[in-house]
């Protein structure tokens, strides 16, 4: 298994998932000159036009940081596109991503051949995620440069499946790139991906708990004071399956353990959504591990720790 040259300036085997909402350029940026991969939704660029601005501002900075930090070079950036009919934006915005070139597209809930070759075409990666099998076979043979597999215990929109069972299957048939995502939030849990048959970890939860997201404070202290057993599966809010923070729910006055069913045919990634994430907060079953608010620089130094830490010891179980 070996990964496009793109992934070679990496500090550590990770992208950072894109949230709704909560990604913006600055938590990008950090991510970024940390040396992870950083990325985020176009949709949370709004209006359209500010797309553009966003990928302008990250260009330079980390273009500066390259040239300041030569020894430590920033990792690239990823834009997740939502394919679904249901975005409206979703021309616009690939045509402004095709002028600057975005390196990485990550795309979601719709694979299609059409934008795969678009990007590939600006010498660019495409990565779709999937909650099973099938799912993967399709995006594969769409042409996506490889997968990332969003196995149970993921934040927001998230599969049923164990990541033992979702790894093992894809890799009956895959060789290339492959990305698992699923409650993954500590160095010892990368490497664990990795061992099961990853290339790379995608995290999410843990960096809405930073001083870089865009996210409310009462947020990212939801994040820190959260466990495994405060997160709830549902998919009323945007019609897709997805993990959210109990306590967002309550607030909201709902009962979280007597959600009614979504219309899946009534999906919404617009305004509708937009306002179901900012008062329902995403988050995955890893919040366990996330014991403060902290900038992102330090989160992953702590988790290049705990990776080598892990590595260190996995080396001294097998002498």
């Amino acid at each position: 298994m070996s990964l496009p040259p793109i992934f070679d300036r990496l500090r550590l085997p990770v992208i950072a998932s894109p949230m709704f909402i909560v990604s913006g350029p600055e938590l990008v940026i950090a991510q970024c000159k940390a040396g992870i991969v950083g990325s985020f939704p176009a949709l949370n660029a709004r209006p359209q036009s500010q797309l553009d601005e966003w990928l302008h501002r990250i260009e330079e900075e980390l273009a500066a940081w390259d040239r300041d930090h030569p020894d430590t070079p920033s990792a690239p950036y990823a834009v997740n596109q939502i394919v679904h009919r249901s975005n409206p934006r979703l021309e616009e915005d690939l045509a402004t991503c095709a002028s600057r070139k975005v390196p990485i597209i990550i795309t979601s809930l719709g694979a299609r051949e059409d934008l795969n070759t678009a990007v590939h075409g600006w010498g660019g990666v495409t990565l779709h995620d999937i909650i099973d099998d099938r799912f993967a076979r399709k995006a594969i043979e769409k042409g996506a440069t490889g997968l990332i597999a969003v196995a149970s215990g993921a934040g927001g929109h998230a599969g049923r499946l164990s990541p033992f069972a979702l790894v093992q299957e894809i890799r009956e048939w895959f060789e290339g790139p492959l990305v698992l995502s699923g409650a993954i939030a500590n160095g010892h849990s990368i490497l664990a991906a990795q061992a099961m048959g990853a290339d790379l970890a995608y995290i999410g939860s843990p960096f809405i708990a930073t001083s870089e997201a865009h996210a409310a404070e009462s947020y990212k202290q939801g994040i820190v004071e959260g466990r495994a057993a405060d997160i709830v599966y549902t998919d009323l809010f945007t019609g897709v399956h997805g993990n959210y923070l109990r306590a967002s729910i309550v607030a909201a006055g709902l009962d979280p353990d007597h959600l009614p069913t979504s219309d899946p045919s009534k999906m919404d990634f617009g305004g509708g959504a937009a306002k179901a994430w900012r008062d329902i907060w995403g988050s995955g079953q890893g919040i366990g591990a996330v014991h403060a608010v902290e900038p992102v620089a330090e989160r992953v130094s702590r988790l290049a720790m705990e990776y080598r830490a892990a590595q260190a010891e996995l080396k001294a179980k097998s002498l």
